[in-house]
């Protein structure tokens, strides 16, 4: 097996199990290991650390597998860290009000580069690193086992760090219909599986769509990047009587109404605004409209640190806006996906945006993912959502 040796000094982040290795800490290669090959990890003394997967052409150019010497990447390893995966999520699995939910989330899960979602009788797959896609046919022969099909959704543009091309389409199994139905909560909603975001839907916010059903009864709502209307199915279910629901896609807004009437909410109940967000909220604030509860839930504007000074940019614009938007007593639920943005720097730009609106709020909650996406103690940056339940006092 071919060998990483690392810089002198360099190994502390893999003795404290952290599963990423950045190419300016390795010294030497030696041998001629191939794109996503196991290779043994050491020490610049050679004291033996770690085996992971090579990526020569990423920046992270080693993921851990493994820190046991003992252990073997094989097919049974990988069996046995899926079973521990799907372990974890048993009572998501015997929930008959959520058949929807993530359950393979890469590094949290000792499976580095894999995603795997969950859609009712389907799987959704995504290999986003050179050893997740060297592992590919011996992955799939496992995840197809207890489903009608697996569908491929590895085409995000992170492969292409790894050297990857991008691909997408049935795998193994059944193809998934145009339109899936699932179920949130016992909410129903269709979902596209190979052109939705993401693997489908927005899964990460599962737990959080409760608690604007919560506070959704009696209020004029703003649902902000609405996409297929995940928070104004809550805030009808919750009684709102009003939601006012903005996307820049036509097809996702098209699939929202559906969603909507799936589940007999009241289709009068909403207006549907096709525009950029940015836009329509600074012309809502120019016809001096106003609302209960607002709800922002952006893309990601920050994949990386790098690019965090100007996503904060972004943030601050729409947050601000929102709370122009919003009445005395009123509550803003603000969200940030990126990854690259610290929950300590999302509050201060939320705080910022508030002040410079002139108003007085306090923080009631804050939110994150829901259990399904994990954070290993090892691998913070597996939290990515941060979100705030905002109170507009005055």
């Amino acid at each position: 097996m071919s060998q990483v040796r690392l810089r002198p000094g360099r190994e502390r982040s893999v003795l404290r199990r952290h599963p990423w290795v950045y190419s300016g800490a390795v010294a030497a290669v030696e041998g001629e290991p191939r794109l996503g090959e196991t290779v043994e990890v050491l020490a610049a003394d050679g004291t033996w650390l770690a085996r992971g997967a090579y990526s020569p052409q990423s920046q992270i150019i080693l993921r851990i597998w493994t820190w046991d010497p003992e252990e073997t990447i094989d097919s049974a390893f990988f069996a046995r860290r899926l079973e521990r995966a799907l372990d974890l999520r048993r009572s998501l699995a015997g929930d008959p009000a959520t058949d929807a939910y993530r359950e393979v989330y890469a590094e949290s899960d000792g499976l580095p580069g894999l995603v795997v979602d969950r859609y009712a009788g389907f799987r959704v797959v995504q290999f986003l690193s050179a050893g997740a896609e060297a592992w590919r046919e011996t992955l799939l022969d496992l995840l197809e086992q207890g489903v009608e099909g697996v569908y491929e959704r590895s085409d995000v543009d992170v492969r292409s760090l790894e050297g990857l091309p991008l691909r997408a389409g049935p795998a193994r199994g059944k193809a998934p219909p145009a339109r899936l139905e699932i179920r949130q909560h016992g909410l129903r909603c269709w979902v596209d599986l190979p052109r939705g975001h993401k693997t489908g839907f927005y899964l990460d916010q599962r737990a959080n769509r409760p608690r604007i059903e919560t506070r959704a009864a009696g209020a004029e709502m703003l649902d902000a990047f609405c996409y297929t209307g995940g928070f104004t199915l809550a805030a009808l279910r919750g009684g709102a009587e009003s939601v006012t629901a903005i996307d820049a896609s036509a097809e996702a807004l098209r699939l929202a109404e559906e969603n909507v009437a799936l589940n007999g909410l009241g289709e009068r109940r909403v207006t549907w605004v096709r525009g950029d967000v940015f836009r329509e909220l600074r012309r809502l604030r120019d016809a001096a409209r106003s609302f209960d509860l607002i709800v922002l839930d952006p893309p990601k504007f920050a994949p990386t640190a790098r690019q965090a000074p100007r996503a904060a940019r972004g943030y601050k614009d729409i947050n601000l806006l929102a709370f122009k938007l919003l009445r005395a007593g009123g509550t803003l639920v603000t969200f940030s996906c990126s990854g690259g943005l610290s929950p300590e720097l999302f509050q201060k730009i939320v705080a910022d945006a508030a002040l410079d609106a002139g108003a007085e709020v306090v923080i009631q909650r804050w939110l994150s993912q829901p259990e399904d996406h994990p954070v290993a103690l090892r691998f913070p940056e597996a939290r990515y959502l941060k979100g705030l339940v905002c109170r507009r006092l005055a």
